[in-house]
């Protein structure tokens, strides 16, 4: 059996998948925005939708608006193989985050079918909803549905995290409007409900490049947590509040965020990292002495209990802190989630393939969170890295190879027809 992914037609389907934004053009590579459930993103669904439909794929949409491409199988009543990604986009990204997985499923779908397989088990596309969470301020939404990992009436109360309070629309608002009705509960799907499941991926990261390796066998993805600090001080005008009288909260979030990169070092692992993306001041003005500060951190590793230790280094901090400025700090957990090992018989049919191809690949960890992460608690998973230039991700300039995309789509091809025949 011949597999052959048609890299031109791949290439064109990456290119006019990134022509869905209302990014401004840029010099250094594509940008892309494509918020989900916005004009952009209910237009390349529609499209998708178009390119599985024309194959003679089956095509349905849950609750959540998760996309479901099935080609079913000789015997439909075994529990299909499954494959995908997410085609939103944080704005001003690139054009191959979580689209390779997307439409470089699609393509192995098609090439395995032009190859004249007959799979025993059906093999499934998934395309889910709000892997970013740019909109709802959640990631991986759709598959923390699907998992059972986020409760659906917390789900549909979600508000847009970047609107005005008063006029934030809810998800349950946005879904409906954009033609995803019923209940949320029917997202969830059963323990091993997929026989196995396989993500390609751009790596997101600089290591299969630099040691020109391509292609990336993930063994583990990290476990992040999400958390929200809030700063509360006293403000006043900046000249009139004297130094001794002040309480600054923004003095204060900035040695928060010092002893969060202090005892985040302080492990000497690799896998722990910590990042505080957002710092919101209030009123922020230049001649007010902030009162209120709001901070965001996301803090990943492969250990839990490695990543509680650095929170708890961080939390007694926090307490001299509060002593010393005499101000208030509150802590709220957005997510705590726990870390994926990927099943070695997949690892095994990875390295099976390459192997028969000449390729010697790597085994690594992915840092970055992935749909795949909440797949895991549903079936056995893997997924494949392919390099992308200089490690850039969420930047126009992120960009993978023709040939390494290529090759990519052809092992995941060569993976799903092993798992399908099982």
């Amino acid at each position: 059996m011949q597999i052959q992914a048609d890299e031109a037609l791949l290439l064109s389907e990456l290119a006019t998948l990134a022509t869905f934004t209302h990014a401004e053009p840029v010099s250094e590579g594509t940008a892309v925005t494509r918020i989900v459930f916005s004009p952009d993103d209910l237009h390349a669904r529609a499209w998708l939708k178009q390119l599985a439909t024309a194959e003679g794929f089956e095509v349905r949409a849950d609750a959540v608006g998760n996309l479901f491409i099935r080609w079913s199988g000789t015997d439909p009543s075994l529990p299909a193989v499954a494959t995908g990604s997410h085609i939103d986009a944080i704005p001003h990204a690139g054009m191959y985050d979580g689209t390779v997985g997307v439409l470089g499923g699609l393509e192995a779908m098609r090439a395995l079918k032009r190859s004249g397989l007959q799979p025993r088990r059906s093999i499934e596309l998934v395309m889910f909803t709000s892997e970013e969470p740019t909109r709802f301020g959640i990631g991986c939404l759709g598959s923390r549905l699907m998992s059972g990992t986020l409760d659906p009436k917390q789900a549909d109360a979600l508000r847009e995290a970047n609107e005005p309070a008063d006029t934030a629309k809810t998800l349950v608002e946005v879904r409906t409007a954009a033609g995803f009705t019923g209940d949320l509960d029917s997202v969830r799907l059963a323990p091993n409900h997929y026989h196995a499941w396989l993500e390609l991926h751009i790596e997101q990261g600089p290591l299969l490049e630099r040691e020109g390796i391509p292609l990336g066998i993930v063994t583990s993805i990290a476990a992040p947590a999400g958390y929200r600090f809030t700063i509360s001080g006293l403000g006043g005008h900046a000249g009139a509040l004297l130094m001794p009288d002040r309480k600054d909260a923004l003095c204060a979030a900035a040695e928060l965020i010092l002893s969060i990169e202090r005892h985040t070092l302080a492990t000497r692992a690799i896998d722990t990292v910590a990042t505080v993306g957002t710092c919101d001041v209030h009123p922020g003005a230049v001649n007010s002495v902030p009162s209120r500060v709001v901070l965001q951190l996301d803090i990943r590793d492969t250990d839990p209990a490695r990543r509680e230790s650095v929170m708890q280094a961080v939390r007694s901090d926090i307490e001299e802190l509060r002593q010393r400025r005499s101000v208030i700090i509150t802590e709220q957990l957005i997510n705590a989630d726990a870390p994926a090992q990927s099943s070695p018989h997949i690892v095994e049919l990875i390295e099976e393939v390459c192997a028969a191809q000449g390729i010697s690949p790597k085994k690594m960890v992915s840092r970055a969170y992935h749909d795949t992460l909440f797949m895991a608690r549903i079936a056995p998973i893997a997924m494949l890295f392919i390099p992308c230039r200089n490690g850039v991700s969420h930047r126009p300039d992120e960009y993978a190879t023709p040939a390494d995309t290529t090759l990519g789509v052809q092992v995941l091809a060569s993976v799903l027809a092993k798992l399908a025949s099982e």
